[in-house]
């Protein structure tokens, strides 16, 4: 059983975690040099965000990848920012997940709900987003279910459209309940940098 692995990964990760605004922050540090931040929401548990980042070419530290949370934006000089600046009215894809769901959101999408059609490519293990009057298309992963070894099920796909925003609901499969279940319990046990003495790093 395949499980585990992405489990293990993370428990025998360096762990960091401060706790702050209502929010417990947790920074992983690989054996292969990459690093994983995540927050929750403290109160329901709740994933808020997670970014990854790793060693470029030349060894330096690249920039972080957002996988759920707000898109960050590049931070450009005063009047590089004046002058490139994204649309306002220009799609934003973004994934905000729930405790039983992984969900995933795309932002001026004025279309009525019969204009989409979201689907899922086992082979290719991804879903599409496709648009009846060609406006839109997007193809995206769901790396929980690669890095657990989970097949996608088209059966757990599901979409809706209001207030310009598709959003898109995949019902997370048991074997990742169960294992975020276990890890909460795990990562509620590490001492906050932040809460007193101690040092906040376990192996």
């Amino acid at each position: 059983m395949a499980v585990p692995s992405w489990l293990e990964r993370l428990r025998a990760a360096g762990k960091t975690v401060l706790v702050q605004d209502g929010k417990r922050k947790i920074h992983y540090l690989f054996e292969d040099g990459k690093e994983m931040a995540e927050e929750y929401d403290i109160k329901t548990g709740q994933l808020m965000s997670r970014k990854w980042r790793e060693k470029n070419t030349l060894g330096g530290t690249g920039k972080w990848q957002v996988e759920v949370g707000e898109p960050t934006s590049p931070l450009l000089g005063a009047l590089e920012s004046e002058l490139i600046t994204e649309s306002s009215s220009n799609p934003i894809f973004m994934r905000k997940d729930t405790l039983s769901s992984f969900q995933w959101r795309i932002r001026n999408l004025p279309y009525p709900k019969e204009v989409y059609s979201v689907s899922v490519e086992e082979e290719q293990r991804c879903c599409v987003i496709r648009t009846t009057n060609k406006k839109y298309y997007k193809k995206f992963s769901i790396p929980d279910l690669d890095r657990y070894h989970l097949p996608l099920d088209a059966a757990a796909l599901s979409f809706t459209h209001a207030n310009n925003t598709l959003i898109i609901t995949y019902q997370k499969p048991k074997e990742i309940l169960a294992a975020e279940e276990q890890l909460q319990k795990e990562l509620k046990k590490i001492k906050a940098a932040n809460s007193g003495d101690g040092d906040c790093k376990t192996q």
